[in-house]
């Protein structure tokens, strides 16, 4: 007595199909379970054990050995319960599996048969779909969310007794009403809102452009987060493959919740300076995607930066380079997308007003100073494009009735550069500056004699590395981008190396 069914688990951001093999035959009752099960899959025999005995099914006295295929990948989560189930009931003859063929089982199953809905859906159904699998049938819950995979019949169900009712032929599965999209929240934060502090805009402008990092280094109350909460009203929006993967990645962590569409708004993640390695880069006994993946094609804000463990921040600079994050277990590599925009705010010191307020002197000593500053190390500042001085506003300033200029209008310009970026890469994953590698440097930042001068003469004053050498010139591609300009000029230039002079005022 054999049955075979289909399931699925997530490796990375990608899901598998498994083969949930199930064969009974006489010997001393037992069931086992083999195929690199974790400890939740083990654990699936007494739940799938209960639930058949509770949903009117009879649990076979034999020996019963089920097989998840392929059996060296790693299998966890508890997601397979329900195919396990069915292939018991199948194989002991109490269901036909006929009209199983092509059908995907997803689902958790409590101990009176009823099913739980599961994490990383989305995945899943779509490795369905590419396997050639045209049904799924899963939880209630999670119907809205396979219904965003096109192709896909999606068969909802409440228990285990009612799969089986399905596939007896007992009732016929109604197609499921599209139920309303959870809609998103839309910010009204808008850069109209934000008094003073033009050049810091400017900053904030070219990195948006071109997808680059940045630093805000300022006294308290000057700004800093009321500034980074406002740059995803000026990114673009998001292609349809950018909102896949993105939706992806916070179904596999649990965050999509019910919506029934794809998430279109760029993320933007602040999380709070007590984080783990493991939350910021993922990881975990069962690998989870951490900020950096959850932040993919939008923002990750880091307020005040060097209060985050020195650790959490160096785990940094792999995802800023190689714009992914790879988790290496003993059986398995996982590789998370990270492809998002660094953005960072610090105080001078640890009172806040090192060399910038009068008449409020700065209390931290001089080694105070040096250990607070010293959090954020060579290596890491130096994947930072772009470092701004953000000043307080004075109180003319803070109470002009004039309204600065809007999110919408910078996010025009902004579109209209990442366009020429676009063209400028077409047919590769990354559309941005920000991932020119050394060749495209060299063949996209060509520069004028004037321009090469003033490169060099900041090279040597500034004792630039290498990599701030690049980034000089990618944010001098994103500015002469904003302008409209082919080839990098003197002035697009001087505006690039600005952003770097940070480095030697607060880190000699």
């Amino acid at each position: 007595m054999y049955a075979k069914l289909y399931s699925a688990t997530v490796y990375g951001i990608d899901g598998i199909i498994v083969e949930v093999e199930v064969d009974i035959h006489n010997g001393l009752p037992a069931f086992d379970v083999v195929g690199l099960p974790d400890s939740a899959v083990r654990e699936s025999r007494e739940r799938v054990r209960s639930a058949i005995k509770n949903s009117g099914g009879r649990f076979p006295l034999q020996r019963i050995t089920t097989n998840l295929a392929p059996a060296d990948l790693k299998k966890e989560g508890s997601g397979f319960d329900l195919a396990i189930a069915l292939g018991v009931m199948g194989a002991s003859g109490q269901v036909p599996l006929e009209h199983a063929r092509d059908l995907l089982l997803l689902g958790e199953l409590a101990l009176d048969g009823t099913l739980r809905p599961l994490t990383g859906v989305l995945p899943m159904v779509i490795a369905g779909r590419e396997r050639g699998i045209r049904r799924v049938m899963l939880p209630r819950q999670n119907a809205s969310e396979a219904r965003l995979v096109e192709g896909m019949e999606v068969i909802s169900v409440g228990s285990l007794r009612e799969a089986v009712q399905v596939l007896r032929g007992e009732i016929r599965p109604e197609a499921p009403e599209p139920e309303p999209g959870e809609e998103e929240e839309h910010t009204t934060d808008d850069f109209a809102d934000v008094q003073g502090q033009s050049h810091v805009k400017r900053a904030l402008e070219v990195a948006a452009a071109g997808m680059h990092n940045l630093l805000m280094i300022g006294p308290p109350g000057s700004g800093k987060t009321m500034l980074a909460r406002r740059i995803p009203s000026i990114l673009p929006e998001m292609t349809d493959r950018e909102s896949l993967e993105v939706t992806k990645i916070f179904s596999i962590a649990g965050l999509f919740g019910g919506r029934g569409k794809l998430i279109t708004r760029r993320p933007f993640r602040s999380p709070h300076h007590t984080i783990s390695q493991a939350g910021l880069i993922g990881g975990g006994n069962i690998p989870k995607p951490g900020e950096v993946s959850l932040a993919h094609r939008g923002v990750l804000f880091l307020d005040e930066m060097p209060e985050f463990s020195k650790s959490a921040l160096e785990v940094l600079r792999q995802p800023l380079e190689d714009r992914e994050v790879t988790i290496s277990r003993a059986r398995a590599v996982f590789t998370y997308p990270a492809e998002f925009m660094l953005v960072g705010s610090m105080n001078p010191c640890p009172c806040g007003f090192f060399g910038w307020e009068e008449d409020r002197p700065c209390t931290c000593t001089a080694r105070q100073v040096q250990r607070y500053r010293s959090k954020i190390s060579g290596p890491l500042l130096d994947r930072i494009d772009i470092h701004v001085e953000v000043p307080r506003v004075d109180f003319k300033t803070l109470t002009s009735t004039k309204s600065g200029e809007s999110s919408a209008t910078i996010r025009e310009r902004v579109n209209r550069a990442r366009r020429i970026q676009e063209e400028r890469f077409k047919g590769r994953a990354n559309q941005t500056n920000s991932g020119m590698s050394p060749s495209d440097i060299r063949r996209h930042c060509p520069l004028d004699d004037a321009s090469r001068r003033l490169l060099r003469a900041a090279f040597d004053s500034l004792g630039l590395s290498a990599r701030a050498h690049d980034r000089i010139l990618k944010v001098a591609r994103t500015i002469a981008d904003l302008a409209g300009e082919e080839r990098i000029r003197e002035e697009h230039m001087a505006e690039a190396i600005q952003y770097r002079v940070l480095d030697r005022k607060f880190w000699e």
